[in-house]
């Protein structure tokens, strides 16, 4: 019912998430392959490229799913991956559904996100590869420092992160977060209920410095002050294909 070199789990998804992470697999990879040298990465851009679209599909979202993790660590072996550095966690946000999201003084984290967290609509949101949603301190309060009425968890973020470089944190990147090991997807794509923090209501300004998705590889328990790791992983490059993706049932 799962892979456990990429952690997906067929149980995990709904058919509606199915379809949509095929919607967007390819805009994600799309993030994931700027900058980086076509040739080494083209094997994976087959692999996306071939993916069906708009088919409640679970082998072809893990060849997917697995392809662009693949795809993260070889960015990260040729050097264009974050590099190292730590942080701390300034605030762990949750809520039962909507916006802000809620300090807590801690929280178990499993690969459905936030133990308590839910999302009041699944239509943008809730899939596996959304299950934290991470975002900038630093950004946050430069905000609310030029008179935006923004704080901490309003945008939606699960952890809010103090200390990294923000803006070379792309998909690929793995992070060890208190006893949590993450690694960021996609981008969080602005929403309109984010417009009612800017006194303008220019919630596209959110692409500026956008916010960033992870998935979750490892469960655990993270809290304010816990040290946040970024940790590129400087493995030998696959030799010409990816590993193929067992097929899940």
């Amino acid at each position: 019912m799962h892979c456990a070199a990429c952690r997906f789990d067929v149980a995990a998804w709904t058919d509606e998430d199915l379809v949509r992470t095929l919607d967007v697999l390819p805009l994600w990879w799309a993030d994931l392959a700027q900058g980086a040298p076509p040739e080494a990465l083209q094997p994976y851009a087959e692999v996306v490229a071939a993916l069906p679209r708009l088919v409640p599909d679970a082998d072809a979202v893990h060849r997917g799913w697995h392809a662009l993790s693949e795809a993260g660590r070889v960015r990260h072996a040729l050097g264009l991956g974050m590099a190292t550095q730590t942080g701390r966690v300034v605030q762990v946000s949750a809520n039962d559904g909507g916006v802000p999201k809620l300090p807590m003084p801690c929280a178990r984290v499993t690969a459905r996100g936030i133990e308590g967290d839910r999302q009041a609509t699944r239509k943008h949101h809730g899939r596996p590869w959304q299950a934290l949603c991470l975002w900038s301190a630093e950004v946050v309060d430069a905000l609310a420092a030029d008179g935006h009425p923004i704080g901490y968890g309003s945008a939606g973020e699960n952890l809010t992160l103090r200390g990294l470089d923000w803006d070379a944190l792309g998909p690929g990147v793995r992070m060890r977060i208190g006893e949590v090991l993450i690694e960021t997807t996609a981008h969080a794509i602005p929403c309109r209920q984010n417009a009612r923090w800017f006194t303008d209501a220019r919630f596209t300004r959110l692409r500026d410095s956008p916010r960033r998705y992870a998935r979750v590889l490892e469960d655990g328990v993270v809290a304010p002050g816990d040290v946040v790791v970024v940790e590129p992983l400087a493995l030998p490059l696959p030799a010409q294909r990816p590993a193929a993706a067992q097929p899940v049932r």
